[in-house]
């Protein structure tokens, strides 16, 4: 653990969440929890390659995928309650 008196990286952010912006070169890494290893393999260019290593039950996803992924549950759920609207309905023609 890093010693309170010594600064482990610039923070950065509002609200209630920041963010640790740190640095790090081709093949350095750093830990997330006990269990998530990102490393950095490359840097070419403005393109930086990172490896990530976790146990597989911790999915691991590409931020546009991520969202995409919870609009389509979003999309799923909205129409699970329209179909349990409609079976209510039947189930109760008075309601």
């Amino acid at each position: 653990m890093v010693p309170p008196t010594v600064p482990a990286g610039d923070h950065y952010g509002q609200g209630g969440e920041s963010m640790l912006v740190l640095t790090r070169k081709a093949n350095q890494s750093i830990m997330i929890g006990d269990q998530v290893e990102v490393s950095v393999l490359a840097v070419m260019g403005e393109k930086v390659r990172i490896g990530i290593t976790a146990p597989r039950d911790v999915p691991v996803f590409r931020k546009e995928v991520y969202l995409e992924i919870q609009q389509e549950r979003a999309e799923r759920g909205e129409a699970r309650h329209e179909v349990d609207d409609a079976l209510r309905g039947l189930a109760n023609p008075d309601g």
